[in-house]
């Protein structure tokens, strides 16, 4: 009877052993939770804007052309394509023909008469030599063109913008020219063309620029132009920012302790290439946003941050 109380003792412990080590593993089982890693970044309140890219032309608006003042023959071309000529340089000489077929013959008959038919024809205004019409010795008319000059004070760049977007190219408004070689000159809008192209139904605009030393004419250049700006914006990065299937519904998750992230649901407004601004809820330079392994976490899920 004793040895059979033992035994069942012994069973009893052996059971209860088995137990408590099945309830200590359902134990450390359930308080085991999958971390997922992410990394994280702040809020920042900074100024934020968007702008309109367009293509503009370098032009020379105005172009003088420069015409013989008598029939004649070319007895002199003094510029050649490309050159800068100031106000009142010599172009061109021409004789006329009445001065080429007799002017010798009255030469001889009165050597003082000193007669020779010859016409100077100078430059109104300075400018570049973008055209030559006629070389030495060519018979030209009355009234022909020789020459164009262009003028360089009429120097600007046209920018084509899309009527829908008219409403962001005020008069005055300053805009950013970028050439093809990566430099910025700066701009204003100075005037606008009262029609359209009835093709594109695009609008016409004058920008004026003091440097255009060295730009040539028909550069196409990119023009910078502001279209909405936010001063001490509310931004989140954007990948910190996640949307459904239909692009309607937005969020971010946040970090509410070490390792806890929460799902908050938010109002976008302005967006740029790397941030977006958040209009509601209200969040805080101090919150911290998921940047990277939120996608597919619900709300409060357990995160390990790998970046501190």
């Amino acid at each position: 009877m004793i040895l059979l109380n033992r035994y069942h003792l012994f069973l009893l412990l052996s059971l209860c052993l088995i137990s408590c080590n099945n309830n200590q593993d359902t134990g450390d089982k359930d308080s085991t939770t999958t971390e997922t890693p992410v990394t994280v970044d702040t809020v920042k309140q900074i100024t934020m804007a968007t702008y309109i890219h367009l293509n503009a032309t370098a032009v020379f608006l105005q172009k003088n052309i420069v015409k013989a003042n008598a029939a004649g023959y070319v007895q002199s071309v003094n510029i050649h394509m490309g050159d800068y000529v100031g106000k009142g340089t010599l172009l061109f000489r021409i004789k006329t023909k009445e001065a080429q077929s007799i002017g010798n013959t009255i030469n001889k008959l009165d050597p003082t008469f000193k007669f020779t038919g010859i016409n100077d024809i100078n430059a109104t205004k300075g400018g570049y030599v973008s055209q030559i019409n006629h070389q030495l010795g060519d018979y030209v008319q009355d009234g022909e063109q020789l020459a164009t000059i262009t003028d360089t004070n009429s120097f600007a760049f046209l920018l084509n913008v899309p009527y829908e977007l008219h409403q962001y190219v005020n008069l005055g408004k300053s805009v950013s020219i970028k050439l093809p070689d990566q430099t910025i000159v700066n701009g204003f809008i100075a005037s606008a063309f009262p029609t359209v192209d009835s093709q594109s139904q695009a609008q016409t605009f004058v920008i004026r620029t003091d440097n255009h030393k060295t730009i040539p004419e028909n550069l196409v250049a990119s023009v910078e132009i502001l279209r909405d700006e936010q001063r001490d914006a509310t931004s989140v990065p954007k990948s910190a920012v996640l949307s459904d299937d239909t692009q309607t519904n937005f969020w971010i998750m946040k970090l509410v302790d070490s390792n806890t992230a929460v799902k908050v649901s938010i109002k976008k407004q302005l967006e740029t290439s790397d941030r977006v601004e958040v209009q509601s809820p209200t969040i805080r330079p101090s919150d911290i946003v998921l940047v990277s392994g939120n996608f597919g976490l619900p709300d409060s899920a357990k995160v390990k941050v790998m970046n501190k």
